[in-house]
């Protein structure tokens, strides 16, 4: 499970120091990829495998469905750690996030996401944990 918050920056070459407490559960390989919210994703090997299950389950006849599918896969990239626990991040996933230099990268269970540090900015500093609508909403999942 991936959790904690890290401040980090994309070097010179466009790369990204994964998080020590990160390395060990990626295994030296990874998948990147569009996230919700303008953020990137980077599952592990075994991750990765068990949300391409999910995602073959839905029924592709339906028009959405295919369009995600599409659009989910092409933005996606198999990433090598190298031997400084860097990967590569290609342009088009740096500009979808707004990713020129600074970084914040949040476990997030099942996943790690990369934010802009300037996108992650909240100008309000809205904690979901303090909303009341949206403490009231996870009781339907009884956590």
């Amino acid at each position: 499970m991936f959790t904690g918050t890290f401040q980090n920056s994309i070097d010179s070459k466009n790369r990204m120091i994964i998080p020590s407490k990160y390395r060990d559960l990626l295994g030296g390989k990874c998948m990147l990829t569009r996230g919700f919210d303008k953020c990137l994703y980077i599952y592990s090997m075994e991750d990765w495998d068990v949300l391409v299950e999910k995602i073959a389950e839905l029924k592709q006849s339906d028009r959405d469905v295919r369009k995600f599918i599409r659009e989910f896969f092409s933005n996606t990239e198999e990433c090598h750690l190298d031997a400084q626990g860097r990967i590569l991040i290609p342009q088009h996933l740096r500009e979808y996030a707004g990713i020129t230099k600074d970084m914040v990268t949040k476990g997030a269970m099942d996943k790690i996401e990369i934010w802009s540090a300037e996108v992650l900015t909240d100008p309000q500093g809205e904690n979901m944990m303090d909303n009341e609508e949206f403490v009231k909403k996870l009781d339907m999942y009884d956590l």
